[in-house]
């Protein structure tokens, strides 16, 4: 197995620009006809900062979201967690020991049915409970397809705000590991980010999972939660022990460049990473950042880089076509045009004749 150095920060903006600003996790997306999606402040919700000289503990990945959902069940009573297998840990061993602690009856066997599981979800969170749901690989979650792109999704849209399954959390490891196969290998954000009315995110690390996971279980709108089963045990580090969480649709600086922009999420992050710190030795200066949502995406942070830079890749895990980084290069070159064209005009030669 190739050994991979880890190195994350916890830079953070905390706004979602191009869906109007909003505290950390705290805005409910309210998508409207013919209009940008937006927030509303909800004044229930508590922003926690990001976490500061707090007492941690060096942890894989799989133990931080263990951790978070411990979190969750011991701190709130109306939160249950249920999918195929999660009663003696699951395949990844995320959800260890929460039955023993916490009973059969909040968190529990699913048979084995997407549909049934997202549905049984949304009538859960609609109830004004935590619903967290796990679909054991990602690449079974489009039997729910209609369940979260036509219930969850529209649910407050669809009844004028009266009703809505904002505590819905639908757990999704996703990625290839090299032995997966097609069926236990897909990278399927791109399906989700083009529903309004749900949040896809994203961690790429231990830390970032914790914080993230109780972010969005927390968020008052349904969220898909992709988690790369390629660092489940592969990626540690240092995790604060208490709650806390990290902002939603709030990118991360990871390290601050000039040059060339690079924008990623998930897994990749680590691979981009190591290419930052390669070509750096030819004296190329590269700002990393991390978008950790993908829906609604912080536009602002990565607008602001490239007005800086004048240079955008971005690389991620999926398909080759209809992925979501070619939303981020699309958007981008509308809004930076002018900026990103006058560093990269082909230099034009004269022919010269006899």
């Amino acid at each position: 197995m190739v050994r991979r150095r880890f190195s994350f920060g916890l830079v953070s903006r905390l706004s979602s620009p191009i869906y109007g600003r909003s505290p950390c996790s705290g805005g409910i997306w309210t998508p409207c006809l013919g209009q940008k999606r937006s927030f509303m402040t909800a004044k229930d919700l508590v922003e926690s900062e990001e976490p500061e000289k707090k007492v941690t503990n060096r942890i894989n990945m799989f133990s931080a979201i263990n951790q978070a959902l411990h979190t969750v069940l011991d701190s709130d009573p109306k939160s249950y967690v249920f999918g195929e297998d999660v009663g003696f840990g699951g395949v990844f061993r995320c959800t260890t020991a929460l039955r023993d602690k916490f009973g059969r009856h909040r968190v529990f066997n699913t048979p084995l049915c997407e549909q049934a599981i997202v549905g049984f979800g949304i009538g859960l969170a609609s109830m004004g409970n935590r619903a967290i749901a796990e679909i054991q690989f990602a690449d079974y979650i489009f039997p729910a397809l209609d369940q979260i792109v036509n219930e969850a999704a529209k649910y407050r849209y669809r009844s004028g705000n009266l009703f809505n399954c904002g505590g819905l959390t639908v757990r999704a490891p996703y990625g290839a590991v090299g032995h997966g196969g097609h069926y236990h290998s897909q990278s399927p954000e791109a399906f989700f980010c083009h529903v309004p009315g749900i949040k896809v995110v994203i961690p790429r690390s231990p830390s970032q999972a914790k914080g993230l996971l109780l972010a969005s279980i927390r968020d008052p709108n349904p969220v898909v939660f992709f988690e790369p089963k390629w660092l489940y045990r592969l990626a540690v580090e240092e995790v604060p022990v208490d709650d806390y969480t990290l902002p939603l649709s709030s990118a991360e600086v990871m390290r601050k460049g000039s040059d060339i922009t690079l924008v990623g999420w998930g897994a990749q992050l680590a691979i981009m990473e190591e290419a930052c710190d390669e070509v750096s030795k030819l004296g190329i200066s590269c700002e990393l950042i991390d978008l950790r949502t993908l829906i609604p995406w912080d536009k602002e942070l990565v607008e602001d880089s490239v007005n800086k830079t004048g240079r955008l890749l971005v690389s991620h895990e999926a398909p080759v076509t209809g992925g979501f980084g070619a939303e981020i290069a699309a958007s981008i070159t509308n809004s930076c045009f002018l900026r990103v064209q006058s560093l990269t005009q082909p230099q034009i030669s004269t022919p010269a004749f006899s």
